[in-house]
């Protein structure tokens, strides 16, 4: 199994509940395909940096998850038919980005707690 991580912007005229059902959604396609979550996050509302349909902003999320190679091609599949996920990248991680991402996901942590 590789570790992958997945970021998507929602469209920003959805409510709290749609966001979360969306996010929902995405990730139990990831489960039902036999992949494991590590981390998710939700970034928030983000300016983007030029307008996508006519939008200039967006609902930015991540999951971090180990999976099988096969289950990308499931989850952009279901990206590509949600009319709500305006942008979406998913990338392999290597060894130094896994790494990289646990210090990251400790230091987010930390942060959570603060506030």
């Amino acid at each position: 199994m590789n570790q992958y991580e997945t970021v998507f912007i929602l469209t920003p005229v959805l409510s709290d509940d749609q966001t979360k059902e969306t996010v929902a959604k995405f990730k139990k396609i990831l489960a039902d395909n036999g992949a494991e979550i590590v981390s998710e996050e939700a970034w928030g509302l983000k300016k983007l940096a030029y307008q996508i349909e006519k939008k200039n902003s967006g609902f930015y999320f991540l999951i971090e998850f180990k999976a099988e190679p096969a289950v990308i091609k499931t989850l952009e599949t279901a990206y590509r038919r949600d009319e709500k996920v305006i942008r979406f990248q998913t990338v392999k991680l290597e060894k130094y980005a896994i790494e990289y991402a646990e210090k990251r996901r400790k230091k987010y942590a930390t942060k959570s707690e603060e506030a």
